[in-house]
């Protein structure tokens, strides 16, 4: 009785840490929701051009991400053991890393035109997405530091803060993206190249706002974060990086898969790239619940670790695994009976020009389904794999997964078994499916030692 009582507590706490998170991510995944809605309106042509620079976008940074996601395990292991010291060293050395990275991150993402002509996209796409990153770009340094902040927040349980901008965000993204897409107060129409000024403004807005309230809260004083700024600390500079570098491969790895997958799309249609687009849309905003909640079971398994309670973190990670599988399931269930629904949030319907893309994206959304629930299992076992600071086998594991498998399985069965778009998502599925259980699996072995 007294283990269902910790684990109902478990629970709790949970939630009351995911929800905000989760809402957080909801209101990053909106942006794309509400870029894709509005370029949508352009044409599939735009569309096309959209999807493909923002994979490339958040591809060329998601390594960047992952190591400055490392200021959470090391700030959440910290305060659970009462060391605020660490705590300011932890964040100091990730703003240092945000500068650092995005210089690296902005010098590729200007540079993408090299890239995407190397991966066969037509040329057409190849301009849309250049000159939509073009724009994007400019956001690099504050997209990062915002990433570094946040974690360092919600490591803390503050995580409403970061919501609450969050929110803010999307309302400004919405006006800019009205503004300089469709040209209004002056502004020229700037089509999907104004999405990504819309973008820059937002990542700018965000962090400028996260970085004012961490700097002038009283209760963020104690771990003297810009009091003690000075120069990069090399002790926590190279727990940053060890720590984070296998955070941000795993990261890229996953990002990879799917960034095959939709330039492998690009090879076989813009149709195909269309329908893609509008169905893994669909996919990563049920996806974002469980990602939060992976975020939130990485938290609440730091603080157990740092409070030196192994039973505590082994409950924290099975918690966390058993809420994501729960909701996936469910989201699941939608994606198998109102399809159509869906596909109609991001084109219109009633159209005889969309009829190809949205007829195609149904049909994929019927794997979406599939890979829901294991996807679900996979983001909580490598989120509490982390509040225990285990990075390099997850990473290992993640390379065997989703390239090992998942891609590979998806090129032979797309262009070889004649599956075509079909078979690119069952290669997800199969990817997904692998790393859910090694990742669980590995996590279990961790905490039972």
């Amino acid at each position: 009785m007294r283990k269902v009582h910790a684990y109902r507590s478990e629970v709790v706490r949970t939630m009351s840490l995911a929800a905000p998170i989760v809402v957080t991510q909801l209101a990053h995944i909106s942006m794309s929701f509400v870029d894709t809605v509005m370029v949508g309106r352009l044409g599939a042509d735009e569309l096309a051009g959209v999807a493909l620079g923002n994979t490339v976008f958040f591809s060329m940074l998601i390594f960047c991400m992952g190591i400055l996601m490392a200021v959470g395990p090391m700030v959440s292991q910290a305060y659970g053991a009462g060391d605020t010291e660490s705590v300011g060293r932890s964040v100091r050395q990730g703003l240092w890393m945000m500068v650092i990275l995005g210089l690296v991150g902005f010098v590729l993402i200007r540079n993408a035109d090299i890239f995407l002509r190397l991966t066969g996209q037509t040329p057409a796409n190849i301009d849309r997405s250049v000159s939509y990153l073009d724009a994007i770009g400019w956001g690099v340094f504050p997209f990062l530091g915002f990433v570094a902040l946040r974690s360092f927040m919600e490591a803390v349980a503050r995580p409403r803060i970061v919501t609450a901008i969050a929110l803010l965000g999307v309302g400004l993204n919405i006006g800019a993206n009205w503004v300089l897409m469709y040209g209004h107060f002056g502004f020229p129409a700037m089509g999907l190249v104004g999405t990504g000024w819309a973008s820059t403004v937002v990542f700018t807005f965000t962090f400028m706002a996260l970085l004012a309230i961490v700097a002038r809260d009283r209760s963020f004083a104690v771990y003297g974060i810009f009091s003690r700024l000075g120069r990069p600390d090399p002790t926590y500079f190279r727990e940053l990086v060890r720590i984070g570098w296998p955070i941000g491969t795993s990261m890229g790895v996953e990002m990879g898969l799917f960034m095959a997958t939709v330039l492998m799309m690009g090879w076989i249609s813009t149709t195909a790239l269309a329908a893609h687009q509008v169905a893994i849309q669909c996919a990563a905003f049920s996806f974002m619940v469980p990602l939060g909640i992976g975020m939130a079971t990485s938290v609440r398994v730091g603080h157990s670790v740092g409070e030196n309670n192994p039973e505590g973190a082994r409950r924290a990670g099975l918690t966390g695994m058993g809420l994501s599988t729960g909701f996936m399931a469910i989201a699941a269930v939608f994606f198998w009976l109102i399809p159509e629904r869906l596909v109609g949030l991001y084109l219109d319907t009633s159209l005889a020009s969309n009829a190809p893309v949205v007829e195609l994206a149904v049909s994929l959304l019927a794997f979406a389904a599939v890979f829901q629930v294991v996807d679900g299992v996979q983001v909580s076992a490598m989120g509490a794999l982390r509040g225990l600071k285990d990075t390099r086998a997850p990473m290992v594991l993640s390379v065997m997964s989703y390239w090992g498998l998942g891609l590979t399985s998806g090129y032979v069965l797309a262009f070889h078994a004649g599956f075509g778009e079909k078979g690119l998502w069952m290669g997800l599925v199969v990817g997904l499916a692998v790393a859910a259980v090694l990742l669980s699996r590995r996590f279990l072995v961790q905490v039972s030692r």
